[in-house]
């Protein structure tokens, strides 16, 4: 491993998200980094850049915590990313999620939350569909506010990168049934 690669895995294994608890491994029982992270380590820079991205968006952001996951979720149930979906639904099932949430934001339906987490969700799926017209933009502005509204559409951005990530390097298992269940 080049020098910029161990910084880059030490970031990675050593940082905020290897500190509290562990709903994921993030490296496997030979140390190799699983998931988007492996990748990371082609081009270091890059992978420093998006790791702390990731990170802050993570642990820095003022979204609550639950909203945060159904943002995450929805973007993984957009893209059919079974490593997003995987890792954050066990971080959703630590949060509380039902596995009637859990499946329902798998089929995009947003109906089961009410308040900023209805809002976020709504919000994710039309960033999803391309944009925010203009009665969603004052609505998110309104309730969430400027700053964390830039954070949601970050984070709508970034999981979708990785969501592509892992996709083209063949990093997450194809899905062949979108009606797996959820597994407790």
């Amino acid at each position: 491993m080049e020098p910029d690669q161990k910084k880059l895995y030490e970031a990675i294994t050593q940082g905020t998200r290897a500190q509290g608890p562990q709903h994921f491994a993030l490296t496997d029982e030979q140390g190799r980094l699983n998931g988007p992270f492996g990748d990371f380590l082609l081009s270091p820079s890059v992978g420093m850049a998006l790791q702390g991205v990731g990170a802050a968006l993570r642990y820095e952001t003022e979204l609550p915590d639950r909203a945060r996951e159904i943002a995450i979720l929805l973007v993984a149930a957009r893209h059919h990313s079974t490593f997003e979906r995987e890792s954050h639904e066990a971080i959703g099932r630590a949060l509380g999620f039902s596995r009637h949430e859990l499946e329902a934001i798998r089929r995009e339906d947003v109906t089961p939350f009410d308040g900023i987490e209805a809002l976020v969700g709504r919000t994710v799926l039309a960033l999803l569909d391309g944009d925010l017209g203009d009665c969603a933009w004052y609505e998110a502005e309104d309730v969430l506010g400027q700053r964390t509204v830039f954070e949601l559409v970050t984070l709508v951005g970034y999981y979708s990168t990785l969501a592509l990530q892992l996709r083209v390097f063949r990093v997450d298992a194809p899905v062949e049934d979108e009606t797996v269940p959820v597994y407790w």
